[in-house]
């Protein structure tokens, strides 16, 4: 991505109402992010061949952007059921029932695991894979992300 645009993005971010934009292009992606009164940038350049990579200038070191903790790959075996959607994670069909599954249920393909809101709407999640939940990685309540995991069905 060029500078003068990167520039012209920061611009645009810190004099408007906007407190973060992310931009995916094909030589990488962009996150710039508000806070306060300063504007940090994160600068991802997308996988290059060998040659273009020797050729292209250095990119600065971008500022780190906290992120939350979340299980390494490693960590998880199993199916892994993510997010479909951005909202909250619900594990039962109203306060005070009975969540869908617990860690140990044996559910089968298309069994609902989950309610996510999202604009009002609620929006059942359900099993892609028929098998033994044997983790529960959303907590109830709480804001989700798309692609975030949610459950390990193995």
């Amino acid at each position: 991505m060029d500078l003068r645009k990167l520039k012209t993005l920061i611009d645009l971010v810190s004099e408007s109402n906007v407190s973060e934009l992310e931009i995916t292009e094909a030589e990488g992606k962009v996150r710039i992010v508000k806070s306060g009164p300063t504007v940090v940038q994160q600068y991802v350049p997308a996988a290059a061949p060998a040659h273009a990579a020797a050729a292209a200038p250095a990119q600065p070191a971008a500022a780190p952007v906290a992120e939350l903790p979340a299980p390494a790959a490693a960590e998880i075996k199993g199916h892994v059921v993510k997010s479909p959607m951005v909202g909250t994670f619900y594990r039962s069909a109203s306060p005070g029932a009975k969540p869908f599954v617990e860690v140990g249920s044996v559910v089968k393909e298309g069994e609902t695991l989950c309610i996510i809101e999202a604009m009002k709407i609620l929006n059942e999640i359900e099993a892609d894979k028929a098998g033994t939940v044997t983790r529960i990685l959303g907590e109830n309540g709480q804001a989700v992300e798309y692609g975030q995991p949610l459950f390990v069905i193995e």
